[in-house]
């Protein structure tokens, strides 16, 4: 069985569920810039959305409606759609001999279920029993970067400040926050129908719902517990605010992080030049750094502004600054890297 499973992923029948969505379009511009290894590609949606055409490798592909069979012949899906979907489709695209790569929050906290970004615990994935994990954006753009530092003096203590664009809520979102801005421009009025608060010119907390215990919303909760499942390590001790902005596609967040050991600025910097999915831009004397203008559109994560963290005297803590397209690695990307891995590294048995 292993190997005839390994012998379909050398060449899959792809499935991406939620393919007219923003970051539905994203994977299949990653499929196609990264000469993923496909057979066939399905599109699927929901019936509003079929019969749309899609051009994946010159060719124009039907936008299929999402139901019940349609994972018969599917090697991989990958899903981009709400949790409700990913919960009732993903087992039955598993039943039909799919593996499934989900980007909701579904399954990310499920013990059974490895949550993955590849540059750090690429690994996981071959003990997957059907589905692997997608993180959430802000996390994977805040802890990418640190997981070399982290390998070789653990972090003990992480705090982030996130300040997550508009594509984040998707592609409504991001029309919502256009429109709204020209409106402002011109002088007229705007109801915002897509966001809670008005998005021109404006920020405000992330809005998932804020636990009435804690304080923390929901995304928070999320860059929390995912940064511990995949550092595998349940003692490191994170805290998150998480804050919309109104930049289109490019997440931003600065991070200060204690390690266990001392640890200097320079240590950290000389890191990440080789750090994979990462990009060095700490330019002190033109007082250049990461941007979400320069980050979107790009395959790595911007990382700079890497400085001792001054309100710690014993020199265990550094503070940076990192930007990541939300679209590409923070959801995409990193799915399609996760395929790749899966073509290569088929399950355990």
């Amino acid at each position: 069985m292993e190997n005839k499973m390994s012998s379909r992923l050398s060449s899959p029948v792809v499935a991406i569920v939620g393919a007219t969505g923003a970051v539905g379009v994203e994977m299949l511009h990653c499929l196609e810039a990264r000469d993923f290894p496909l057979s066939r590609l399905k599109l699927l949606a929901s019936p509003r959305s079929a019969g749309r055409k899609l051009k994946f490798r010159g060719e124009e592909i039907e936008v299929e409606p999402l139901s019940e069979t349609s994972f018969k012949g599917v090697d991989i899906a990958l899903f981009s759609a709400s949790g409700s979907v990913s919960r009732k489709f993903a087992p039955i695209a598993v039943e039909a001999g799919a593996i499934v790569v989900d980007n909701s929050s579904a399954f990310r906290m499920d013990d059974a279920v490895p949550l993955v970004v590849p540059e750090i615990n690429g690994g996981d994935i071959a003990r997957h029993k059907g589905i692997v994990a997608n993180p959430n954006c802000a996390a994977v753009i805040s802890i990418t970067p640190l997981w070399p530092v982290h390998a070789r003096n653990r972090i003990k203590r992480l705090i982030v400040a996130t300040y997550q664009a508009a594509s984040g809520a998707g592609a409504a979102a991001m029309e919502e926050l256009s429109e709204s801005t020209r409106a402002y421009l011109d002088g007229r009025d705007y109801k915002n129908t897509v966001l809670p608060h008005p998005y021109a010119f404006n920020l405000f907390s992330h809005n998932t719902a804020i636990d009435p215990d804690t304080g923390y919303n929901d995304e928070e909760m999320k860059v929390i517990e995912e940064t511990k499942k995949i550092f595998g390590d349940p003692d490191i001790a994170v805290s998150a605010t998480c804050v919309r902005v109104p930049v289109l596609r490019a997440h931003s967040v600065a991070v200060t992080f204690q390690c266990e050991r001392p640890i200097s600025a320079s240590e950290v910097r000389e890191l990440m030049k080789t750090a994979p999915g990462v990009k060095l831009v700490d330019d002190w004397e033109n007082n250049y750094f990461p941007m979400p203008k320069d980050a979107s559109g790009q395959d790595d994560i911007l990382v700079g502004r890497i400085r001792q963290d001054l309100s710690d005297p014993t020199g265990h803590s550094v503070t940076l600054f990192c930007a990541g397209d939300q679209l590409l690695k923070g959801a995409a990307l990193n799915a399609v890297q996760i395929a790749e891995h899966l073509v290569k590294v088929p399950a355990l048995a």
